[in-house]
């Protein structure tokens, strides 16, 4: 546990596993968390991984509560080290408070002189009794649900389901392995002190498990999505194998490009034929895209892209987080054209902007940008299934006729957009600057005339702009801004602040920024703004916007989220 940092007042249970690529930590994950949310507890899991296939040293934290519980943390109550590398590597997070859950064989340390509460717990050779030490983690998840009183028949009726499409004989070792890690667990529970108060609730149950991926790729489904074509990038990739996964059941075209910017340039096809496409896409790829994010412009194509941000420059940390692509969703394209960013904070709000992305992109015919990061993507928690009574989608393609003019002018900037072969019209689009018919002109007047069209769609869409989510007092003193996937790591800061003049507001629109803007900075007497970078990006942008230049910064730029304590504390100092 780093110095300073207290985790009293955290809630929950923190459960990390740890270990090489390949040993089968998602399995056990997987496991726990579905247990977990069947016996009634909130869940919420995240993960850190090195850029490997096999080896090195990854880990999961499962985070349990009686509460909903939707962020990360630093504490760790109960450690179960899979490798050698695993206690060094977790180091700042280990307390005296620690349960060390490992076979000793296995890591190969000494942990009884050191002070630490470490029980020797046989998984390997258990797992071997039964036929094969694969089955270890399974044997790991007995015990855990054990410890925290699950129901030895609700674990083995999730362990049947997980593996029915193994043989018999698979099913019924993974069930004797979870019977025997379950006796693990309760000999442990009787001989020792680890007692965790968590309550269950039935609610939980109906609730649905869903990833920060899985929520983008369902919204874009909700949203009329029904061609992707991309080429495969972490963190964004779910996305692309969830809708291709899904693609017969919902009538989408999903193809793997041969790289980025084919793939934009499919998604440009797409829309013109009367598709509603998406890319999705990192850093790097979206470097890729920039000229047909401005092609996308100069035709006044509509096109959504989900842009999942990792560290970068170059290759960076390909498996680690940031909110370092701002400025880049921002700027990336040359020439001046309107565009919407919008930055989900939670689950819910990844499945809901997405849906709206793919709408507002038909109705202003601009792109359209949902940028989430890794953190947020390989993050999942228990959450209400979504509303679909707010879902509605409206397309915004007419039946030309045989005078049809692809960019007439009109009073908001928007033309009425048709496609080929619906109507008697001819639909002509060109890179070039061009005139009312698609045709490429030189007229400098019509070249002005174009470009305030353009931008007058820019204004025209301010009524759709998304205000920011303010939570606290009315009459606060201090204001936490964040955006992004910062917001429930922000949130449960404050509230673990108790203070009753603290203010949150969250922006999960951060371009074009909301008018509400400065009202909410100007009654502060002091704000701190959260990001997950290190030149403050949102920062700079509010300054542009606004002239309201944010003092108070907290940035972390490691590769990591913020833990709930580690933002607590720095808030803590900057707000005494």
């Amino acid at each position: 546990m780093s110095a300073g940092l207290s985790t009293e007042n955290i809630e929950g249970v923190s459960i990390v596993l740890c270990g090489q690529a390949g040993q089968g930590i998602q399995t056990v994950e997987h496991l726990l968390t579905r247990i977990f949310k069947l016996a009634g507890y909130n869940v919420f899991a995240t993960k850190e991984y090195m850029s490997r296939i096999r080896g090195g040293v990854n880990s999961t934290q499962i985070r349990i509560g009686s509460k909903p519980v939707r962020a990360s943390v630093n504490k760790i109550d109960i450690l179960i080290p899979l490798n050698k590398g695993a206690l060094q590597r977790l180091e700042q997070g280990i307390s005296d408070r620690t349960f060390i859950l490992a076979d000793k064989e296995i890591i190969g340390a000494d942990l009884d002189k050191t002070g630490r509460k470490f029980f020797d717990l046989p998984f390997t050779g258990t797992a071997s009794e039964i036929g094969n030490k694969i089955y270890s983690n399974v044997v790991a998840t007995g015990t855990i649900a054990a410890i925290f009183g699950v129901e030895l028949r609700d674990a083995s009726k999730y362990i049947e389901h997980f593996f029915s499409a193994k043989s018999g004989d698979v099913v019924r070792k993974n069930l004797a392995a979870l019977k025997k890690g379950y006796e693990l667990g309760t000999d442990l529970v009787k001989s020792s002190k680890i007692d965790f108060d968590i309550t269950s609730d039935a609610g939980v149950r109906e609730q649905v498990l869903i990833s920060g991926s899985e929520s983008v790729a369902l919204g874009a489904i909700a949203g009329g999505c029904n061609f992707i074509a991309s080429y495969p990038m972490s963190p964004s990739t779910g996305v692309l194998a969830f809708l291709a996964r899904h693609a017969k059941e919902f009538g989408i075209v999903a193809e793997q490009a041969e790289d980025e910017i084919a793939a934009i340039n499919m998604g440009l096809g797409a829309w013109y034929a009367g598709a509603r496409a998406m890319v999705t896409t990192s850093g790097g790829g979206f470097a890729l895209m920039t000229e047909g994010v401005s092609l996308a412009g100069m035709l006044e194509s509509p096109m959504v892209i989900h842009l999942a941000q990792r560290p970068g420059p170059a290759t960076g940390l390909p498996t680690r987080t940031e909110q370092a692509d701002l400025e880049l969703a921002l700027y990336g394209g040359h020439g001046e054209f309107p565009r919407i960013i919008f930055a989900p904070g939670t689950i819910d709000e990844a499945f809901y902007l997405t849906q709206r992305g793919l709408n507002l992109a038909d109705k202003y015919q601009v792109p359209v940008f949902v940028l989430t990061d890794q953190y947020l993507m390989d993050s999942y928690y228990n959450t209400a299934a979504p509303d679909l009574s707010q879902v509605k989608n409206k397309r915004h393609i007419i039946r030309t006729k045989k005078e049809y003019l692809r960019y007439a002018f009109t009073d908001n900037g928007v033309s009425p957009r048709g496609v080929p072969g619906f109507g008697a019209g001819l639909v002509v689009v060109d890179s070039d600057e061009h005139d009312t018919t698609g045709h490429i002109t030189e007229d400098l007047d019509v070249r002005i005339k174009m470009v305030d069209k353009r931008l007058n769609k820019g204004k025209a869409l301010r009524k759709d702009i998304l205000p920011p989510e303010f939570t606290g007092p009315r009459n606060y003193k201090n204001l936490v801004v964040c955006w992004g996937s910062t917001y429930n790591i922000a949130a449960e800061a404050v509230r673990n602040l108790g203070k009753d003049d603290v203010g949150l507001l969250h922006f999960k629109q951060v371009y074009p920024l909301p008018g509400e803007t400065i009202d909410y900075l100007s009654k502060a007497k002091k704000t701190v703004i959260v990001e997950n970078n290190a030149t403050s990006q949102f920062a700079k942008l509010i300054k542009l916007q606004t002239g309201i230049d944010i003092k108070n910064k907290i940035l972390k730029y490691n590769g990591l989220s913020f833990y709930v304590e580690e933002l607590t504390k720095k808030l803590e100092d900057v707000l005494n």
